[in-house]
């Protein structure tokens, strides 16, 4: 059993982040262990025929060479997220930023069996080749992720928005207490199978949650140069991540209109109206008056994360869809 401490100034200065290379990272182990992630196989199924082109299977391969040591990775390796806006750009820079020592020892303390050759190479000189893996994390995130991203960034913002109205609802303890069924607290502790068994104490630096789509359990990223400690854990919703209803039946058309059938099918995840725009081809104008109708019957909901409102199918909605 894991744990981390806290203490009143970490609850302060909890917030919460999008990690993108986290997901770049995270989606490579989905595809080499799919029996984990089987809410991913629509995707995973997709994810083979990237890798079996030549040029980007060369390019990949440091990633894939560390696909069965992800604790490594995400635990040693990746830094902790700054922030729900970031790029994975910024996020790279920064990996490309870890001292060399930290590297090597981050390497030594991960309990494994004998070291792939890429590890070899990384620890003798981290410089040189912590740079092959970035490279490998940028291709990879082109190819399979970033095409998704839209979708999946807006289950993220919505576990966050999600998560910020408990907060203000019910307080810190029932956002805490409701991350993940394995995760528990008591008192001045968060405690979990899954965290790190030596335990942490975030001494005052915060501590940032930060919502997966890929991640099967909770994993902590070690901060670094000022950067708070972040709990990673799995985002809510996931079952309607890869859902797709855009060919609805004529039955709900004939009731709703063609348009307004097609846009709650969109919706089964939460989407905002530019991305409903460019999947329907409807301009955004036809979109919100239709979104205003749909919201009105009750058939949809939307809320709103920083400059944008995301639309997501209610439970009517949903049942609708699901009769049809």
């Amino acid at each position: 059993m894991g744990e981390l401490r806290f203490g009143a100034h970490d609850l302060g200065n909890l917030r919460f982040a999008i990690s993108p290379l986290w997901e770049t990272a995270a989606a490579a182990r989905a595809v080499a262990d799919p029996g984990r992630h089987v809410v991913h196989l629509p995707w995973i199924r997709r994810a083979p025929s990237l890798r079996q082109d030549g040029d980007l299977g060369g390019r990949i391969a440091p990633l894939a060479a560390l696909a069965d040591r992800f604790d490594l990775v995400e635990a040693r390796l990746l830094p902790a997220p700054r922030c729900p806006l970031a790029e994975i750009e910024e996020e790279l820079s920064a990996l490309l930023a870890t001292p060399p020592e930290q590297v090597r020892d981050g390497l030594a303390a991960v309990p494994r069996p004998a070291p792939t050759g890429f590890e070899r190479r990384l620890a003798e000189d981290p410089e040189r080749v912590l740079p092959e893996l970035a490279e490998a994390l940028h291709s990879w995130w082109e190819a399979a992720v970033r095409p998704h991203w839209p979708r999946i960034r807006a289950v993220l913002e919505a576990d966050i928005a999600h998560r910020t109205r408990l907060l203000a609802e019910d307080g810190i303890h029932e956002v805490l207490s409701s991350l993940h069924p394995a995760l528990h607290r008591a008192g001045d502790r968060l405690r979990s199978p899954d965290l790190p068994a030596d335990g942490e104490d975030l001494g005052g630096t915060g501590l940032t949650l930060t919502p997966s789509a890929f991640a099967d359990r909770c994993r902590v990223l070690t901060g670094r140069r000022g950067t708070p400690p972040a709990l990673v854990y799995p985002a809510r919703a996931l079952g309607l991540l890869w859902e797709r209803r855009e060919n609805t039946d004529d039955a709900l058309a004939r009731l709703l209109g063609r348009s307004r059938a097609r846009l709650l099918a969109c919706t089964g995840s939460p989407t905002t109206t530019t991305q409903l725009a460019a999947r329907t081809g409807l301009s955004l104008g036809a979109v919100s008056q239709h979104l205003a109708v749909l919201r009105d019957a009750g058939l949809v909901t939307g809320h709103r994360y920083r400059r944008e409102v995301h639309y997501t199918a209610t439970d009517l909605g949903a049942a609708l869809l699901t009769r049809t």
